[in-house]
Parts: structure tokens; sequence; C-alpha cells
């Protein structure tokens, strides 16, 4: 990072403050977190029989005054090292839904699993990146290639690097159906919400049981996330797993095969759609649907399935080349730093965000989004352990260490009162503590 005579007053500064000891372990503490939240405030403990002060803690004697803690976002783009965090506890979320461990035992890898991906259809010809066999391909070879009614030729003979800036671009910005693929977006949680419906309705009928008689002797648990493509809409990689009726704890029965399972997801993905009001075609999933099983050998294993969902819990539609923020109505996106096929799908986020009848999708607040406005990351409640549990767990981990290292005393905190209060007052570092930061934990080259 470059320092200006500025800059590196500030650095003295703070290496010279007599708190810095104090600020470098807050620092620490962030685990490297670009944009800490400052809060101000002050936690009593009180013996609520004899009124007296057990603990105190107070932010007035802490540097600046504040209290610094991670922003805990998931967005890499945002803070690469909360990021991290969100990243490794997902790992573990999935993983543990397949091979055990958090409180899942581990017989709960014997159960039957797929991974599936459910993708959006075609909104036009878009430039990319073919291989076979280890060889790359031609994007769109056409022989004796016609025009398109704008002019542009519908073949591409370039073979695309993986960071060709052309990927993902329509061969011709007037043909792409960009408001049939922002709609997509803002559908595909509710098209994900009526194929879970379809695909233990199918599985319950070839299984010759009602749905209520299915409770009873399967559990179809799941844990899915959402993936941007280069072209701007996302499509779902999913873990679909059989349980017995309590969940990973117990084994589903014999006829609960991984044969009836990719039977009620193909069926499923193929019977759902979502309809929108003045809009003529119903939405429905892409062509492309991938079933694959999960084993606990070879390349499709519990770790290799964690590490990819994991992979992509991190990130949103930065990929695309847009913004990581909420994009004002009264921006002037001709301005934007954003890519002009990004600048075209918040052109018609903003456009169809003033119908009234499609206002319930909320397309204006969800434009940097490119319409999709749902959980990038979710599971079914009996898939494994919960991100919050983890958090919970960590925060245990933190109080015992504190305790251990005598930073606070040892009490029974569900017989003490405790007494809290915390004032926001800003987030981020300065661009001095930004150097100082990045060598403290260890981003400093």
């Amino acid at each position: 990072m470059m320092t200006t005579p500025a800059v590196a007053a500030g650095i003295i500064a703070r290496l010279h403050d007599p708190n810095y000891a104090r600020w470098a372990a807050q620092i620490r503490r962030t685990g490297g977190c670009r944009q800490p939240i400052h809060l101000r405030g002050h936690v009593l403990h009180i013996d609520p029989a004899t009124g007296k002060r057990l603990h105190t803690y107070t932010t007035a004697t802490e540097p600046d005054g504040t209290l610094r803690i991670p922003c805990k976002t998931r967005r890499a783009s945002r803070c690469p090292s909360c990021a991290e965090t969100y990243r490794a506890d997902t790992y573990h979320l999935i993983r543990a839904g397949l091979a055990g461990g958090k409180g899942v035992p581990s017989s709960v890898a014997t159960h039957p699993a797929l991974f599936v991906t459910l993708t959006a259809p075609s909104f036009g010809a878009v430039h990319t990146r073919r291989e076979r066999h280890g060889k790359l391909l031609p994007c769109r070879p056409r022989r004796n290639a016609s025009t398109c009614p704008h002019g542009r030729s519908t073949s591409c003979t370039a073979r695309h690097s993986t960071h060709d800036p052309r990927l993902g671009e329509p061969l011709c910005p007037n043909c792409y159906d960009y408001d049939s693929s922002v709609l997509f977006n803002a559908v595909s949680p509710e098209l994900w919400r009526r194929f879970t419906e379809a695909l233990r309705r199918r599985f319950a009928k070839t299984s010759g049981l009602t749905l209520k008689a299915l409770r009873e002797h399967v559990r179809i648990s799941f844990a899915k996330v959402a993936e941007y493509q280069r072209r701007g809409v996302v499509h779902f990689h999913a873990v679909i797993r059989l349980d017995g009726p309590g969940g990973p704890t117990t084994p589903p029965p014999s006829w609960a095969t991984l044969d009836a399972l990719t039977d009620a997801v193909r069926h499923a993905a193929g019977a759902v759609t979502v309809t929108l009001p003045t809009i003529a075609q119903p939405f429905r999933w892409g062509n492309q649907l991938d079933i694959r099983p999960i084993t606990t050998t070879g390349d499709l294993n519990d770790q290799a399935v964690a590490s990819y969902v994991a992979k992509y819990a991190t990130k949103a539609a930065e990929c695309v080349g847009t913004l990581d923020r909420r994009i004002n109505s009264l921006e002037d996106l001709a301005v934007l730093p954003i890519r002009d096929h990004a600048r075209h799908l918040i052109a018609a986020c903003m456009r169809l965000g003033q119908q009234e009848d499609l206002a319930e999708l909320r397309l204006t607040q969800w434009a940097h989004m490119l319409g999709f406005r749902g959980h990038f990351s979710t599971k079914s409640r009996a898939y494994s352990i919960t991100l919050g549990d983890m958090r919970a767990e960590r925060a245990d981990h933190m109080r015992t260490d504190a305790i251990t290292t005598g930073r606070l005393p040892l009490f029974d905190e569900d017989t003490v009162l405790v007494i809290s209060r915390w004032e926001y007052v800003g987030k981020g570092l300065s661009l001095a503590d930004r150097v100082i930061a990045a060598y403290l934990t260890g981003g400093g080259g």
C-alpha cells in the first residue's frame, strides 16, 4: 500500500500512542477485519441479591473510546477475513451433514445423498468457455453462421481464457432478454421452494404413501447455495439427503434409495413453474440438470462437496461486474464503474421495479443483486448444525478463554443480572490504521 505523508504521520502517531498495545490487541481479535464495527458502551454484572457490582466493562478505557468487533460479513469483496470465517463455518455445516460431526452422528455417511445443480434457462446466446477432455474448444462455432436481426454474427470461434472479460457477455445485447433474466433471479427462491415441495410429493407418490405417511418413514433434508453465473443469473447447488423420521440420527428405510431420490429430483425440477402478472411465459428451471451421488470415496465425497458449496457462500453478483452495495434509484447508471452487461441488467431492475404489479419483487432495492433477493445459503432444519450454533460455540470458547486468562472473573451468569448498553459509532479503519493492521494480522506481505 502506498503511503502519503499524511498516512505516514498517522502511522507514527498510532505507534507512539500509549494505548497502542491495547489497540493492537483489538485489531488481532478482529482477525484482520477490513471494516470493524466501532461500538461505545458498557456491561455491568450485578449480584441481584446484594446489588453489589461484580464486574464492569466500559469502552471509556479503550483506545479512541471504542470497542472494535468483526463486521461478520459473508462477502469476500468487502472483508476477506470475515468472509473466510463464514466460508469455514459453511464448510463444516455441509460436511457435518455428509460425514458427521458437530453433533451429527457419523452414521449419516451411509444415508443416500445427491449433489444437485439446478440451472437457469437461456435468455440469449452469451460468450462461454468450453472444454472437452482438457482441450479448450471454440466458444460458439457455427458453419455458415447467420446474423441476428441486429446484424451481429451468431457465431464465435474464440477460445476464451478464464479471465476473458467477454465471458457471460451476450453475442448481441439487443437480442438478450434482460427483463426475463432479472425476473428469473427474483422468482428463483420461490421456484426452489416449490421444487422442494414437489420433490417430497413425488417421493411419497412413488413410495405408495401420502405426504403425511411419508414423514413417519422418511425425511428429506437439504442444504443449498446460490451461485451467480457470469451472464448474471443464479443457479443452485444443493445437497439432498434421505433420513429416517428422526433426521440424521435415524437411517432411512431400505426402500428409500438413491434411484428413487434421483427420480423425484428429476421430476420435481421439470414440473415446477412460477408465473408473474402480465408476464406471458411461466418461469422454470433450465434444461441443464446435474444429479450426482455423493460417495464416501472418489472425487465427489463429503470434503469435495463441502468445499465446493462453501466456496460460493462468500460470493455474490460481483463476478458479473456489478457493485456489492445497494444502488440508489437516483444514481446515474451511466457513470457507475460496472460492466455494460451488468448495467443493462440493473437498468432492467430499475425499470421493472416501477411496475405496480411487480412491486412485491422489490427489484429496485435488489438491483445490485440483479433481482435476486433470497438467502445465498439455506438448509432444512434437520440437515445438520446451524451457523448460529457454531457462532455460539465460538462465543463460549472466547468467554472461557477470557476467564482462564483472568480477563473476566468466574461467576454463574444465570444468577447474575447483566446490564449492557451499546451504541454504534462507526466502522472501518483509517488508511494509517489499515497499514498497521495488515502487518499485525499477516496481510502486509
